[in-house]
């Protein structure tokens, strides 16, 4: 074991003689090569408040780019490889993209068992011309918003299509634990870091306005990477695990923040829908709505701004904005926008607007778009659109209209979909 650097908790623990422990032999062909002989493990644990375990472990699932680095991913998957694995060399691009390739799952879809595929990852610089696919073994479980106090865990590991059915595994992930509730206190899986070993009190626990079957307030992510590594290259990967395992802290306190606010309407709408900006925006939606249609959009429109905006967030129709740009990018939605488009607002400004369409609703888009810009509005008929998760979306009808701020300049373009449900 390699001890912390005193920051950020960070442990760091070595295996040399991982055959030992994993009851294989080295030299095989199939696995790790003979050059990796040793297995490094950084490890972390982090407290959580006000995001269930299974809002957050979704969105790891769904949205991987938000905090891996493909070049770990990379040198893990070149790691457990026949050849030599080695960090030197220069950086590579990020990946195209990331696909779930489904296996299995069980009844009560507790548990997925799936294959994901980072597309267009270098494994080398050589690589860079050419780049790669890398396929991750992927396990999860615990993303039932309904079940309190479960352990949701994201477990991963490199794999390769030359790999036998007993191959060993590297896996990595996360783990989150409920502090909250009493069915996990005796659990044999509690975790023993030093987060777990904060004290509880019983009357945190409704101070969010979570319901009951939201899950808890309090939990501990434990974060574990694993790394096949040559053992003169020790300290290098140590240091490189280190700093790895502390932008995925990052990450996750970034995306915890930006989950927590829309999740409990008790709670009211906190940073960043309860910000001033947010809530100008909702007015200036309303109010150009009013302009070109000649209706409200909302009945509580004539209230203040941060209750136009609690209202439009509970909209049952879908209702996002997207930019004025060559290539337009969503830059708000209300929880009904968010949910047809299966993303978060931290992830939403990451979709364009051509890739929710598909080839006819893209040209109606375009035949509509300029008179969407001098007329200010146009109605569309309904469709069909894609989630960013690929998965069609049947809508009845569209709206789309200009969004003018304080000075009649145009802001933004909303759509709401109107009636929408998964096909």
């Amino acid at each position: 074991m390699i001890g912390n650097d005193g920051m950020d908790d960070v442990t760091i623990l070595v295996n040399s003689s991982p055959e030992k422990l994993m009851g294989f032999n080295l030299p095989f062909s199939n696995g790790f090569p003979a050059v990796s002989n040793a297995v490094l493990c950084a490890k972390a644990s982090m407290l959580l408040q006000n995001v269930p375990p299974a809002i957050l472990l979704r969105f790891l699932r769904e949205h991987r780019s938000e905090w891996a680095d493909n070049n770990i991913d990379a040198y893990a998957a070149a790691a457990v490889k026949v050849g030599p694995c080695s960090l030197q060399g220069s950086r590579v691009g990020n990946f195209g993209g990331q696909v779930i390739l489904p296996l299995a799952h069980t009844i009560e879809h507790e548990e997925f068992l799936e294959v994901i595929k980072l597309e267009g990852v270098c494994h080398s610089p050589e690589d860079a011309i050419m780049p790669r696919d890398v396929f991750l073994l992927q396990l999860c479980c615990g993303m039932d918003e309904n079940a309190v106090g479960t352990c949701a865990e994201l477990i991963f590991a490199p794999i390769d299509a030359t790999f036998a059915d007993d191959a060993p595994l590297l896996p990595s992930g996360f783990r989150i634990i409920p502090l909250d509730s009493g069915k996990e206190a005796s659990s044999p899986n509690r975790t023993l870091d030093l987060a777990s070993a904060l004290e509880v009190g019983a009357g945190n626990r409704a101070s969010s306005g979570f319901s009951a079957n939201s899950g808890c307030t309090r939990s501990v992510m434990t974060i574990a990477f694993e790394f096949a590594f040559e053992s003169n290259m020790q300290e290098h990967v140590a240091s490189m695990a280190r700093q790895y395992i502390r932008s995925i802290i990052s990450s996750v306190q970034r995306v915890a923040l930006a989950l927590s606010p829309h999740l409990g309407s008790q709670a009211g709408l906190r940073s960043p829908l309860g910000t001033p900006e947010a809530q100008t925006l909702a007015h200036w939606i309303c109010q150009s709505y009013r302009s070109y249609l000649g209706v409200e959009l909302l009945k509580s429109s004539s209230e203040g701004s941060e209750s136009i905006l609690k209202t439009l967030w509970h909209h049952s129709d879908a209702i996002m904005c997207c930019s004025l740009k060559a290539l337009p990018v969503f830059t708000f939605a209300n929880q009904a926008g968010l949910d047809m488009l299966e993303t978060t607002l931290v992830a939403l400004q990451d979709i364009t607007l051509e890739k929710i369409f598909d080839d006819h609703g893209r040209k109606t888009l375009c035949s509509e778009f300029p008179q969407i810009m001098q007329q200010g509005f146009t109605c569309l008929q309904g469709g069909i659109c894609m989630s960013s998760m690929g998965r069609p979306v049947s809508y009845e009808r569209a709206v789309s209209w200009k969004v003018l701020n304080e000075e009649e300049n145009a802001h933004c373009i909303c759509f709401m979909f109107i009636n929408w449900s998964f096909v």
